[in-house]
């Protein structure tokens, strides 16, 4: 199994795990929307035992399917873990000298482990949620510019 820099496992399904995750998704999905979680009833050949899953794990848990389902690899990030800025750079979707710029210019928050540069996952998280919002003001105002000025669009 890979693992990624921060120590996350990374799992890659087989085609075999891939049939198998997509028929547990389905099956799964069809139990979604309980307020109260889900119950489920785990067996093995000597024991059985009942579980209650809350919503936001039962959504997690549709979601690590669906991808495992359509053979892509999967990793889970504790929302307290740290980023290499090639990991933080990835996704954000921009080139790891770009996010080096922001660190440096202190839009996003950083520290420095010897000369290794590391990001919190909620400080970038919050960046990208701040960047999206900007982004979508601006585009808003052009579309109302463009509908003032009868461009056609």
């Amino acid at each position: 199994m890979a693992q990624l820099l921060n120590g996350n496992e990374v799992v890659t399904p087989t085609k075999a795990d891939s049939v198998l995750a997509k028929e547990s998704g389905q099956r799964l999905a069809a139990h979604l929307g309980g307020a109260g979680g889900l119950r489920l009833e785990v067996k093995t050949d000597t024991t059985s035992d009942d579980l209650v899953l809350p919503p936001p794990a039962v959504r997690l848990l549709l979601h690590v399917l669906t991808e495992m389902g359509e053979g892509n690899a999967v990793t889970l990030t504790p929302i307290r873990a740290e980023l290499t800025t090639q990991q933080a750079a990835d996704l954000l979707n921009v080139s790891r000298p770009h996010l080096v710029k922001l660190l440096d210019e202190g839009v996003i928050p950083g520290r420095k482990v010897g000369s290794h540069r590391r990001v919190r996952l909620t400080d970038l998280l919050t960046y990208k949620q701040e960047f999206q919002a900007r982004r979508h003001a601006v585009l808003d105002q052009l579309q109302s510019l463009s509908q003032d000025l009868d461009m056609g669009y």
